[in-house]
């Protein structure tokens, strides 16, 4: 009796996953994805600690220790580089992150549902457009002999003159697009927490003579803050990504003091320039990851410790 129930207990696990192969064969393609990608490129992480060379391979490459990281430390571009990606990741984060959060409040308390779901789709469209077309849009809209903002200036006798040739114009242009872009999108996970909430407790909001505004004040904000904890934590933990694509695609000779980030410092020291340093360069962005990391972990604990809302 006792054989048989230790068979029936070991076939039970292979019953299950047979039961729900498919469901693991549909996870088997991001999680290959997550190791190809993420795991395996570790491998090459040494080569920050290197003088690497192509023709002697990671393991025949020079040790050369922490010299790459003081290179960049020494480097006239450090402060700059630093400057522009938290001066970017800051003013996105606080020009940005309320956002969702005020409209989503605002289309879950609309009485009207055929208007709040007409303005949803209209917010959500944005987040659609790719970054080379985003950045063209701007470009166009910007342009100072062409552009829509300029013309429209010039009717009442005003000229703006090429903004993107201004550095310090660059942050807002990309802050401001971004939020335009990807604030109906990030709409979608507290408009789920909202509709999670007890219906009963408007119920005995409304017979307590709470209008409609102390109901978002009492309850529908306090049901979105722990969301809006976790999604904060992992928005600081990737301060220093500084998305590289849209930056990249604006910058030009005149806006670079304020332009020039980690992302496309990395990309210009590895790829872009005549002579790749590729150790240079992966030195560069190991620092950048480690930053996360302390970012997200000093976040979490402070998290953890003003409340009971955190990521572990």
């Amino acid at each position: 009796m006792t054989e048989l129930t230790q068979t029936q207990i070991t076939e039970r696990p292979l019953k299950r996953l047979m039961k729900s192969s498919q469901l693991y064969l549909l996870l088997a393609l991001p999680l290959a994805w997550l190791i190809l990608f993420r795991y395996v490129p570790v491998y090459g992480v040494q080569i920050a600690f290197k003088r690497f060379s192509a023709f002697r391979g990671i393991w025949g490459s020079p040790w050369v220790g922490l010299l790459q990281f003081e290179r960049f430390f020494q480097s006239y571009m450090f402060w700059r580089v630093i400057r522009n990606t938290l001066g970017i990741s800051l003013y996105q984060l606080l020009a940005g992150f309320p956002v969702p959060i005020i409209l989503a409040l605002l289309l879950n308390s609309s009485v009207r549902r055929k208007y709040s779901k007409s303005v949803q789709m209209i917010t959500y469209l944005p987040h659609f457009i790719s970054t080379v077309v985003m950045v063209g849009i701007i470009l166009q809209f910007l342009h100072p002999r062409i552009g829509v903002l300029n013309n429209l200036l010039g009717l009442v006798g005003l000229e703006l003159g090429d903004v993107m040739a201004r550095p310090r114009w660059f942050k807002s242009i990309y802050v401001w697009s971004g939020v335009w872009q990807n604030a109906g999108w990030g709409t979608i996970i507290y408009l789920a927490t909202l509709a999670g909430i007890a219906p009963e407790l408007h119920e005995a909001a409304i017979m307590d003579g709470a209008n409609r505004l102390q109901r978002v004040r009492w309850i529908d904000f306090p049901g979105l803050l722990p969301t809006a904890v976790i999604l904060l934590i992992l928005n600081t933990g990737g301060m220093m990504d500084v998305g590289f694509e849209k930056v990249f695609l604006m910058q030009n000779d005149l806006n670079l003091s304020s332009s020039e980030i980690i992302s496309t410092y990395v990309y210009k020291v590895g790829l872009g320039s005549g002579t790749a340093d590729f150790s240079y360069a992966t030195a560069i962005g190991l620092f950048r990851s480690v930053i996360n990391l302390v970012l997200i972990v000093s976040v979490n604990r402070i998290a953890r410790r003003l409340g009971e809302t955190s990521l572990w």
